[in-house]
């Protein structure tokens, strides 16, 4: 493979999360709005909402199956139309069983794009041999906020979702196609590294699958949602109901949260290279941990805010660390390893917004802060899982390939 394929390579799957981040935006900031146009009742919404992540989760696990016969960045190409397709259904409908299918569908292509996506990523870091990752997720929070501000143009010039979803899917669909013809499998991947080595040649369980082994990186992802998603469904209701701010304040700390997620994703990769991908997830962990204590004991809104900012910064780097510390853990079966990695994105999902509100109502909701705060504290007892391999990715450290790749 040669420079300039990986670094188009590279350019195209950072087309393909951004694209995905507008995406997904575009699909929960508009929940209200779907909910009115099909008549979703309150208690029914909340069966929608769950079956999206599992649907997901079934999706990334055929993925798994479908990549051991067919390239990931095959999967991909034909998954990311999937999703958008299934977006603009969701806008056209009527009935209800219309956006019934629309969503499944969606759930499903997304299990298989997210996973797909985060394989190519893997294996694009093993062929550059540094770390990139982290900077494949800043591509996909700066589409969640361009998403997230369509849908804001949309909600306030009140157009329907057919009409914002439209011209979104008519520009990025063609966009998505086009920018596939360049997907890479960086060499390496599932045989041999860019030095010419077996992958799997002294990596242990390198080569084969060990859920025993990668259930560490699996707590950490599931803690890394569940903290994520505190942030996305409680972070308004949270400033507004217990720290007495206006409601147009009260959508703030989201704003804030994406932004400072994507600052943190943009610089993620340079502190991985200085410091070592260890160093980087301890540090995030405490700052996050950190964030949902200040949250917790916030006098006001203002103080409030601080926290969701610190939260931001802080779990930004977890979740593209875990995938790529699964890569370097199962070098021979990385495809394998992310597909199930993947999974327990959706678990922390779907547990982490009842856990908050059920606790809230039985206790209170500062209580409530302090249960992610400490099982993003856990991930530092798991965060050797993010070594020592990562000294092949580090600054100053021997890189597989001679040729310096952009």
């Amino acid at each position: 493979m040669t420079d300039a394929g990986l670094r188009h390579g590279r350019a195209s799957l950072g087309l393909s999360f951004g694209v995905q981040g507008v995406a997904f935006a575009l699909l929960v900031t508009r929940i209200p709005a779907i909910q009115d146009q099909y008549g979703i009742s309150d208690g029914l919404l909340p069966v929608f909402l769950a079956a999206v992540p599992i649907l997901a989760g079934a999706g990334s696990v055929a993925t798994e199956k479908v990549v051991a016969r067919v390239r990931p960045s095959v999967v991909l190409r034909w998954a990311q139309p999937l999703v958008l397709l299934a977006l603009l259904g969701v806008g056209a409908g009527r009935e209800m069983w219309h956006v019934a299918v629309a969503l499944g569908v969606f759930g499903l292509a997304v299990g298989a794009l997210d996973a797909s996506m985060n394989m190519l990523g893997v294996s694009l870091q093993r062929a550059y041999g540094r770390s990139i990752m982290t900077g494949f997720h800043a591509a996909y929070s700066l589409g969640g906020i361009a998403g997230a501000s369509l849908a804001w143009a949309g909600a306030r010039w009140e157009l329907s979702l057919l009409a914002s979803y439209l011209p979104v899917v008519a520009v990025l669909l063609p966009v998505a196609l086009i920018g596939s013809r360049w997907y890479t499998e960086g060499k390496g991947a599932e045989g041999k590294r860019p030095d010419g080595t077996e992958a799997g040649a002294g990596a242990g369980a390198g080569g084969a699958l060990s859920f025993k082994l990668l259930l560490p990186l699996c707590l950490i992802m599931t803690f890394a949602y569940i903290g994520d998603s505190t942030v996305s469904n409680w972070s308004a209701k949270y400033l507004q109901d217990v720290l007495g701010s206006s409601e147009q304040l009260a959508t703030v700390p989201y704003n804030l949260y994406m932004v400072t997620t994507l600052l943190g994703r943009a610089v993620g990769d340079l502190g991985v290279r200085r410091f070592g991908a260890v160093a980087v997830v301890r540090g995030g962990s405490l700052l996050a941990a950190g964030g949902f204590a200040v949250v917790a004991v916030a006098p006001g809104a203002w103080a409030g805010m601080l926290g969701f900012t610190m939260l931001g910064f802080g779990l930004c780097v977890i979740v593209p660390q875990t995938f790529a510390a699964a890569g370097r853990m199962f070098p021979g079966n990385s495809d394998a390893a992310v597909a199930r990695l993947n999974i327990f994105n959706y678990v922390g999902f779907l547990v982490g917004s009842p856990l908050v509100g059920a606790l809230g109502d039985a206790w209170s909701y500062r209580g409530a802060m302090l249960v992610p705060m400490v099982l993003v504290l856990a991930t530092l007892v798991y965060a050797r899982a993010f070594g020592p391999e990562t000294a092949r990715y580090g600054g100053g450290h021997e890189r597989p390939r001679t040729a310096d790749v952009g």
